[in-house]
């Protein structure tokens, strides 16, 4: 397999939005017009409850998986299986199945990258639970986790290029949530 077809194949992969289904199975919605709007697991728990929440975080995490599953099988190298995954990643935020609009990228990301290295999966819970005491915010621990990932993967021997990519991953979602971290802060302000 040539590595436009990968990437083109990863691409399409991250477009297929599992909360979109599994809403529109399981509660007869268009997520797109309930909620936030996003078809992320989030919104899909806020509109149809915790196992829409469950299908749809497994759902898109395993589209991540699976391109870097599929891609440690071809034999790609692994900075062609991360840059596959960023494509994969790319498909969930701007799917071409949902006129671009899809979600934020969190499950995607850690279904990746626990296929690429599955000791990630440790380093993303520990840090979390130390995280949480301090931050008492499920989405100030969570995206603290990730910041932990890179450090990981330096004192695992990653390449340069690895931890760049890496640390390319968590600029790209700290970003997308840049709106969600500043209404929460903005309310962590007003509380005092």
């Amino acid at each position: 397999m040539n590595l436009f077809l990968y990437f083109t194949c990863a691409y399409l992969v991250g477009s297929l939005m599992a909360g979109y289904f599994v809403v529109k199975y399981l509660g007869k919605k268009d997520l797109r017009l309930e909620g936030s709007g996003n078809v992320g697991a989030r919104n899909a728990g806020r509109v149809h409850g915790k196992a829409s929440f469950i299908l749809t975080f497994l759902g898109d995490a395993m589209k991540g998986a699976f391109i870097v599953l599929a891609g440690k099988y071809i034999g790609f190298t692994p900075e062609i299986i991360l840059t596959g995954l960023a494509f994969t990643i790319f498909g969930h935020l701007k799917p071409i199945t949902l006129n671009f609009k899809g979600g934020m990228g969190i499950s995607t990301f850690i279904g990746g990258m626990i296929a690429f290295d599955p000791s990630l999966a440790a380093v993303i819970a520990i840090t979390f639970i130390v995280l949480y005491p301090f931050l008492k915010s499920f989405t100030f621990a969570g995206l603290g986790s990730f910041l932990a990932i890179p450090f990981a993967l330096y004192l695992k021997g990653a390449s340069p290029l690895i931890l760049m990519i890496t640390v390319f991953f968590i600029m790209i979602i700290l970003f997308v949530h840049r709106m969600d971290i500043k209404q929460r802060l903005d309310i962590r302000a007003a509380r005092k």
